[in-house]
């Protein structure tokens, strides 16, 4: 597990677990159950496969009323904690944030009111695997152009934006600029109305395998903005008002995402997340995914965003450039403006629990 250990610890020992509304933790959990994950995990993830399928097996027979009983009963919590250098467990706390779907206007077509062009997965896109390499690529990218028989890096932000792609920029439909582009590919997908009167849905469906650079900690670092209060509103207000400054620091950034279109069908439930299905608000957590196997459930120590409960329970269903390490998660927390906000003030010191399948539904460690 990397740098960090499981220790085993007592359901009972943990405050409020699991939670107030365990019935909506059993509801995530059986649907990421019932959908494969949209990519593939390492093997060596921790969660194995059998183990949790029975577990999921035996949810899809627990009534709701049941839920809080599943969860103590299916699963062994194990704190994860950092081996200190005398070799005792350091219990240091993990690291929460937040995101969330953003929903903005667009417009099928370009015009003066709408100039940014959401870009479709180009032809010569190749994703890598976690640890799989092509012959003289630079291991750290996620991705590559194939070029004949062989492959090259990908384009930068910069580069796409200038024109790098060609023939191969499939525009889908344009934001009103380029902030609003830049939102949408840091959250990975989104909403949008379109000014004809229909509502699509944004998906995530590919990247360049740049590394990601966050704006924000671009702009505090130059002193632009003090990191106290940087909420989403805050520093895209400060790029909009600040465009000689704006260009450079988005293209800071190299990593591009791509999307793809789709319906919505229950505007309740956010997009799907890596693990394929569709995102619960509040209750599917983002995870490094080569540490961690989509549809563990999770119980996040301490006090969230402003709750009053001394935790929550979470499904693991979704990952992302940043989420790194096994002590870090970013919770989904819904669709629009005031999921925006709430996820822009989530930058939470907790705890991390891992539920693991007991034997009779699988074995834990």
């Amino acid at each position: 597990m990397g740098e960090a250990v499981l220790e085993p610890v007592e359901a009972a020992t943990l405050p409020g677990f699991p939670g107030p509304d365990a019935a909506g933790a059993l509801a995530a959990f059986r649907r990421t159950c019932r959908t494969p994950p949209a990519t593939p995990q390492p093997p060596t993830v921790t969660g194995a496969p059998e183990a949790l399928r029975a577990a999921c097996a035996r949810a899809e027979t627990v009534p709701e009323a049941d839920a809080a009983r599943f969860f103590a009963e299916a699963f062994t919590p194990y704190r994860v904690v950092r081996p200190a250098a005398g070799g005792n467990p350091e219990r240091r706390t993990g690291f929460l944030t937040g995101y969330f779907e953003p929903e903005l206007v667009g417009s099928a077509t370009p015009n003066a009111d709408f100039t940014a062009a959401v870009l479709a997965r180009p032809d010569d896109l190749v994703g890598l695997e976690p640890g799989e390499t092509r012959p003289g690529l630079d291991p750290s990218l996620r991705a590559a152009r194939r070029v004949g028989d062989g492959f090259e890096p990908y384009p930068d932000r910069a580069a796409i934006e200038d024109g790098a792609l060609g023939a191969r920029a499939r525009p889908l439909l344009y934001l009103r600029d380029a902030v609003d582009l830049f939102v949408l590919q840091v959250q990975g997908s989104g909403r949008v109305r379109l000014i004809d009167g229909r509502s699509v849905r944004v998906l995530y469906d590919g990247r360049n395998g740049r590394p990601y650079t966050s704006i924000g900690k671009l702009i505090v670092t130059e002193g632009h903005l003090p990191l106290d209060g940087l909420t989403l509103a805050r520093w895209t207000g400060w790029l909009r008002a600040n465009p000689q400054h704006a260009t450079r620091l988005m293209r800071a950034n190299a990593s591009y995402i791509f999307f793809r279109l789709a319906e919505i069908d229950d505007p309740n439930l956010g997009p799907p997340g890596g693990a394929g299905v569709p995102l619960s608000p509040g209750r599917n957590l983002a995870v490094d995914a080569t540490l961690w196997r989509y549809g563990l459930p999770f119980w996040l120590e301490g006090r969230i965003a402003g709750s009053a409960d001394p935790g929550r329970l979470v499904v693991a269903a979704d990952t992302g450039s940043a989420i790194v390490g096994p002590a870090r998660g970013d919770l989904y927390l819904g669709t629009g403006a005031q999921a925006g906000i709430a996820a822009g003030n989530l930058r939470d010191a907790v705890g991390f629990v891992v539920l693991l399948p007991r034997s009779g539904t699988g074995s834990a460690p």
